[in-house]
């Protein structure tokens, strides 16, 4: 695993933005291997076209490495307000608070709508399957979102996260089981859950059930011990775990393998770009090995 500095500029020609972290896998059948890239990055709080902007930059950077699939943290566009407290303690909420909401309801995005569409254009340019993190504006309630789009342009569909954790309740709605989504795509059935909701047995078992090959998990949780239940999931799973993280806290992206090992990361050296190429052979003989939905 090496580190890529980023510098701006070099003899004229521009450089990555960020520096990315790459692991590449040895594996000799290429049509085997995805090359994979978790994107560790922070929002531009309250400026939505900013942070598609910077999106986008990424996203080219991604592509210029090789990488097929590009991962966004939870709530990218729209921003994860960690710390924030909108103004709510029972049965009071301050004038400041309530403005602070608002601003937090316009950074949201619609879906379907125009950011939507962008992202799509996105991913259709530079040839990814992209999974992004945003905060979704339905009517007036919010929710923490997963978009999936494929490298066509196409805007495949959405996972909201079902159980918010502590006081995002205040401030985002429940998903359900309409939205658990694994999508077959021809790298690998993708999936993704959010955050703490990877602590719902009944939610990842839906999941495998489906078949899910590569399991997206970003989350706001950069504690050590998260690196363990990202471990856990890839093992019981048998799939490959890949968890971007935004350095709002201190990041800590990672790619496991279906075996438990780590294929890149944990960073915690901010803002990076994290790839891995991951041998789809890997996941089939660890599902050989083990396969955890087969009880008779």
């Amino acid at each position: 695993m090496a580190l890529v500095p980023s510098d701006p500029i070099n003899n004229g020609q521009s450089l990555p933005l960020i520096a990315e972290v790459n692991m590449s896998s040895d594996s000799s059948s290429a049509a085997a291997v995805v090359r994979a890239t978790v994107v560790q990055a922070s929002t531009v709080f309250y400026d939505t076209p900013a942070t598609l902007d910077k999106a986008e930059r990424l996203l080219a950077e991604a592509a210029s490495y090789g990488s097929q699939l590009v991962v966004f943290p939870e709530a990218f566009v729209g921003g994860y307000p960690r710390g924030s407290t909108f103004g709510v303690s029972i049965g009071n909420r301050t004038a400041k608070g309530k403005e602070e909401f608002r601003k937090y309801h316009a950074s949201a995005i619609d879906v379907p709508g125009p950011e939507v569409d962008r992202l799509a254009a996105m991913a259709g340019k530079y040839k990814v399957f992209l999974v992004m993190g945003v905060i979704e504006r339905d009517g007036y309630t919010l929710y923490c979102t997963i978009l999936f789009f494929d490298p066509q342009g196409h805007y495949l569909g959405k996972h909201r996260k079902v159980m918010p954790t502590a006081l995002e309740r205040v401030i985002w709605g429940f998903g359900d089981g309409s939205t658990i989504p694994v999508f077959d795509t021809p790298i690998g059935k993708i999936g993704a859950a959010i955050c703490w909701e990877n602590r719902m047995p009944l939610l990842r078992t839906a999941m495998y059930a489906k078949g899910v090959e590569i399991y997206c998990a970003p989350t706001a949780d950069a504690r050590d011990i998260w690196q363990a239940s990202m471990t856990h999931i890839a093992l019981e799973g048998t799939d490959d775990d890949l968890n971007p993280d935004s350095v709002v806290c201190a990041g800590g992206s990672v790619i496991i393998s279906p075996s438990g090992n780590v294929l890149a990361g944990p960073n915690y050296d901010g803002e990076a770009l994290i790839s891995a190429d991951l041998g789809m052979l890997l996941s089939l003989a660890a599902r050989v090995h083990f396969k955890s939905l087969e009880v008779s």
